[in-house]
């Protein structure tokens, strides 16, 4: 059998394997996008005026020399720093500052709280300290079910503040929680695509406050 015939019969012995791998993975991005935008899109046509009604809660909170607080775990503690520093920091000329705490932020005190008490408490005992009646507390998970966000919401809630949650899959026990004011929640089982959303969500919010205040 010749070369040419071979090739014919099998082309994948003579194809270039970076240049198929590099077809396969130009693929990927191309599929994760799409399903980036379909995740979107779906969350805001189901909680834009969820996310209208959590920008007028949070600006009134501020009329009201309020605070806004953000908790929680692993990629969503970094949500809920990304939120407070756009709150504390707002990249765009001429928007004020406004106050708003990290709870993930103070490593010893989440360290000591998680050491002698136990990791559901960390958030809790911050706000017992820090949370005034009309704050707002915002709680991000993409399953829905951090311990340590609903035992903080709890509290929150007898504390008289304001309470927002945003969640993915189907919503966990934030979403069936009698302590949440609202939860948004992003239905899909990609924990990416759950915080690609939340991070959307959350500039989107920013910038709605601002234009209400």
């Amino acid at each position: 059998m010749d070369n040419n015939t071979l090739s014919n019969l099998y082309p994948f012995l003579t194809t270039d394997k970076k240049q198929a791998n590099s077809a396969l993975l130009l693929t990927s991005i191309q599929q994760k996008l799409a399903d980036s935008l379909h995740a979107k899109q779906a969350f805001f046509d189901k909680n834009q005026h969820k996310l209208l009604q959590a920008a007028q809660i949070i600006a009134a909170c501020y009329q009201q020399n309020g605070q806004l607080f953000a908790m929680g775990n692993g990629g969503s503690a970094c949500d809920a720093a990304h939120i407070t520093c756009e709150f504390m920091h707002p990249v765009t000329t001429g928007r004020k500052a406004l106050g708003c705490t990290n709870l993930t932020a103070d490593i010893a005190t989440l360290t000591a709280v998680a050491n002698d008490v136990g990791n559901p408490h960390i958030f809790l005992r911050q706000l017992l300290c820090l949370g005034r009646k009309n704050d707002v507390l915002i709680g991000f998970s993409t399953s829905g079910n951090s311990e340590n966000l609903i035992n903080a919401f709890a509290e929150a809630k007898q504390m008289g503040l304001v309470t927002i949650g945003f969640s993915g899959q189907s919503g966990g026990a934030m979403a069936s929680s009698k302590h949440l004011d609202l939860c948004l929640t992003v239905e899909t089982d990609s924990v990416h695509r759950v915080q690609e959303a939340h991070l959307t969500s959350y500039h989107i919010l920013w910038d709605l406050v601002h234009s209400l205040l």
